[in-house]
């Protein structure tokens, strides 16, 4: 039967590399599950893969879209099935790898079927964030649905304006959409899960960040700053920045709060990615125990 094998982790924790070597071994393409990677202009804010990685292994999902493009875990969900589809056409096996837990989701169980939002609707929630801001939205959240009020995240506007989106837009809650009812995949699915000992994973973190700002990150923040009101942009090492740039913080200082929010991140990951028992966890380091466990899984000879 097609696998799917589905490489997780938190930031820092050294997925790439170790993903490029699973591909090489199985001869297959990476998809990735990544939601910032996909934008062409945020290179090294999301530590994308390099030009020689990118020539080593075909990548989908890397890269191709501009930063005013809308994009979604539903529209992925779409495509990174299509693009599955046609990879087991030639290939017993597939590569999933990326830190994005919703986009992981939405190829390993589905997420609901939520309808999509209209053009008028967006711009009039949007609008009326800009204008009203997030307090009143999340009082009329409260009125509409207050189950999904209860369980949402109140200080993420995006998940707020969505769900006040289909409420005016379908009449209904955004709860009775919520299924959250698991969907068959034509493939098997192996996960992998990579972590490391928080002080260990910590280090590699606010190392990265500063490879980061040596490799530029403060040029690509300026380069993007005129985009800042994007949802794309609403990331860490970003958002940092432009309150740098804004004047409010100092440089030292925004470095030190993109290391203190890309650790938190890495808990919520953690945290999401160890719901799922399925998956296999092994520390970056055991690669040849990684490459058995995935021989074994796949039943490639060891010798290929």
């Amino acid at each position: 039967m097609n696998t799917l094998f589905v490489l997780i982790g938190p930031t820092g924790v050294g997925k790439t590399e170790l993903s490029l070597s699973i591909a090489e071994m199985l001869k297959c393409d990476i998809v990735s599950a990544d939601s910032r990677q996909m934008y062409a202009d945020l290179k090294i804010g999301t530590a994308a893969p390099t030009p020689e990685q990118l020539a080593r292994v075909k990548h989908h999902f890397v890269g191709h879209l501009a930063l005013t493009d809308y994009y979604s875990a539903a529209r992925y969900e779409e495509e990174a099935m299509k693009c599955l589809t046609q990879q087991f056409l030639t290939s017993d096996y597939t590569l999933l790898t990326g830190g994005s837990m919703m986009y992981v989701d939405a190829v390993c169980k589905g997420i609901d079927d939520i309808p999509t939002v209209d053009t008028d609707t967006r711009a009039f929630m949007i609008e009326r964030y800009e204008q009203e801001g997030l307090e009143p939205l999340c009082a009329e959240l409260r009125l509409l649905d207050p189950e999904y009020y209860r369980v949402v995240d109140l200080k993420n506007p995006k998940r707020v304006i969505h769900a006040l989106e289909i409420c005016h837009m379908t009449g209904r809650t955004y709860t009775s959409f919520r299924t959250q009812s698991y969907k068959k995949r034509p493939f098997r699915i192996v996960k992998i899960g990579l972590r490391r000992e928080r002080e260990e994973l910590y280090e590699r973190i606010n190392r990265r960040v500063d490879i980061m700002m040596e490799e530029g990150l403060l040029e690509e923040a300026k380069s993007v700053l005129p985009y800042r009101h994007l949802n794309s942009l609403n990331t860490v090492g970003y958002k940092e920045l432009f309150t740098h740039l804004d004047g409010e913080w100092s440089l030292d200082f925004a470095i030190e709060k993109i290391k203190q929010n890309s650790r938190i991140y890495s808990r919520k990951q953690m945290t999401w990615f160890k719901r799922d028992a399925s998956t296999h966890w092994f520390h970056p380091d055991r690669k040849e125990k990684i490459m058995q466990f995935i021989e074994h899984q796949s039943y490639i000879s060891p010798s290929i």
